[in-house]
């Protein structure tokens, strides 16, 4: 099947600064990219309208981070900013696989690049969960078993709420409070799963509404993977059931390395558009099931509940625009 995804998103800068955006698909895909995945960054001048000014196309600068995510420095003057892009991709047709006999590898015998995710990271305090882990998942079978026994309860466990989204709120906070959104769960999972000794990691990326009803506005998705039988496998402690159309744009040890943009002074986000969706080889959009809204494109605005987050509200750099996440 093919997938268009795109995505507008627009800042206003009151002092020029430098900005990094994670936004490219993730290199592992490039095979089945049936398009360019090209970064449009443009500054659209300091009227108070933007876009009434020319455009004016800013150049990045792309490189490659310590987890194979591919990033894109720039400098943006003063004013207002846009970055946007559309691909196409080829993706699988059929819901995600179950692995029931995945193995879970001794921690002597997995290769060294994997063990960082195994230890904690800002959002994932594995050294408070400890106990917490052991009394819940103990004495369930190692592997498989053991990664969807967490999946599953983290589920059942947090209620989903926009508004609970904050760029502080932790997987301790998640697991006291019950509450919260997309990358919340899977911060949750994240850590409670390496307290079991499964590595673990944080993805985001495309969840677009793909042979399923119409659910909302779009954004930026979030779930996680763990590693075993010697690969990384994905879960998703929100959207518990197999999903088609996942398409993937960068991992890390959870929100804080896979940032939608990192600027090095304010940056304020002034406008947010994400959507994906099945297209014929025409490129023609599919219809959804019943509850189609296809045509209705509802951007998602500043005073809406399922805007990105940003994190360091004294605007002292760095600032960190993080997805809310469906």
């Amino acid at each position: 099947m093919l997938i268009r995804s795109t995505f507008d998103i627009q800042f206003h800068l009151p002092n020029p600064a430098v900005v990094i955006a994670l936004l490219h698909l993730h290199p592992s895909l490039d095979k089945q990219l049936r398009s360019a995945d090209e970064l449009l960054v443009e500054y659209l001048g300091t009227s108070p309208l933007a876009g009434r000014e020319p455009r004016v196309a800013i150049s990045p600068s792309d490189y490659t981070d310590s987890f194979g995510n591919i990033c894109s420095r720039f400098v943006s003057p003063t004013g207002h900013l846009r970055l946007s892009s559309s691909n196409l991709i080829q993706s699988e047709d059929q819901p995600e696989k179950s692995y029931p006999d995945a193995k879970q590898a001794s921690i002597d015998d997995l290769p060294p690049e994997v063990l960082q995710f195994l230890l904690p990271s800002r959002y994932c305090e594995v050294d408070r969960f400890g106990a917490i882990a052991n009394e819940l998942f103990g004495v369930i079978p190692a592997g498989w078993t053991r990664a969807t026994a967490i999946r599953d309860w983290v589920h059942e466990k947090v209620i989903f709420n926009y508004n609970a989204a904050r760029p502080t709120k932790t997987a301790m906070d998640v697991f006291t409070e019950r509450v919260g959104v997309c990358r919340d769960f899977q911060h949750l999972a994240i850590a409670l799963s390496r307290c079991q000794n499964i590595p673990a990691r944080y993805v985001t990326g495309y969840i677009g509404d793909i042979r399923m009803p119409y659910s909302g506005p779009g954004d930026f998705s979030a779930w996680y993977q763990v590693f075993l039988d010697g690969q990384w496998i994905s879960l998703d402690a929100r959207h518990n059931y197999p999903r088609i159309g996942r398409i993937l744009v960068a991992t890390g040890r959870d929100a804080a390395d896979v940032a939608i943009t990192t600027s090095f002074g304010a940056a304020n986000l002034t406008y947010f558009y994400v959507d994906s969706w099945e297209v014929d080889a025409e490129g023609n959009r599919i219809p959804l099931p019943e509850g189609d809204r296809t045509n209705v494109v509802v951007p998602i605005t500043p005073g809406e509940s399922n805007r990105p987050t940003q994190t360091n509200a004294s605007q002292t750099s760095p600032i960190q625009t993080q997805a809310a996440t469906t």
